[in-house]
């Protein structure tokens, strides 16, 4: 059954007096309603709006549709729309995912901070099997040294030579 927040006319003619209500759409316009949720007098000077909120939100939040006349008294007397309950649905719905977002975050970085402490620890471990294994290199490197000084001395010799030799030209 659609619901809607409407007016209901009361009152003597030219001195009219709503009673703001929750009705079935298909009712007539003083015909019956399901629930009386405060009354709206335009004949005093500011006009006068008794709401029960609490009844208004409550119709609201199950669906129902308010008139343009009467969402424009709800919002005036601070009773929520549809439209401003949505926008706390979807500031709710924001907030949960900004949490969960937050929560996915913390665990990235924990699992980042893991794989940071396993890689030094790594480094470590290799830094200290390089350092057990460098005396056996620099034996190796002290008895290759000296030949390769000779060997790089040789050939640079050869290389002086050549390039100090006047060039010969062939004739034909």
């Amino acid at each position: 059954m659609p619901v809607k927040i409407r007016l209901q006319r009361h009152g003597k003619k030219g001195k009219p007096y709503y009673w703001i209500v929750a009705a079935d759409s298909r009712a007539k316009r003083d015909g019956k309603y399901l629930e009386k949720l405060g009354a709206y007098n335009p004949n005093t000077n500011p006009a006068t709006v008794d709401l029960n909120v609490d009844s208004a939100v409550k119709w609201l939040q199950n669906g129902a549709q308010p008139t343009d006349t009467a969402k424009a008294i709800l919002s005036y007397k601070g009773a929520l729309t549809e439209e401003q309950a949505e926008a706390k649905f979807n500031a709710w719905l924001d907030e949960k995912a900004g949490k969960i977002q937050a929560k996915t975050d913390g665990l990235s970085k924990a699992q980042a901070k893991a794989k940071a402490e396993a890689l030094e620890a790594e480094k470590a471990t290799n830094k200290a099997r390089i350092a057990a294994a460098a005396p056996v290199v620099e034996e190796v490197a002290e008895d290759a040294t000296e030949e390769t000084t000779e060997v790089v001395a040789e050939e640079t010799s050869e290389v002086v030579a050549e390039a100090t030799a006047p060039e010969v030209k062939e004739e034909e």
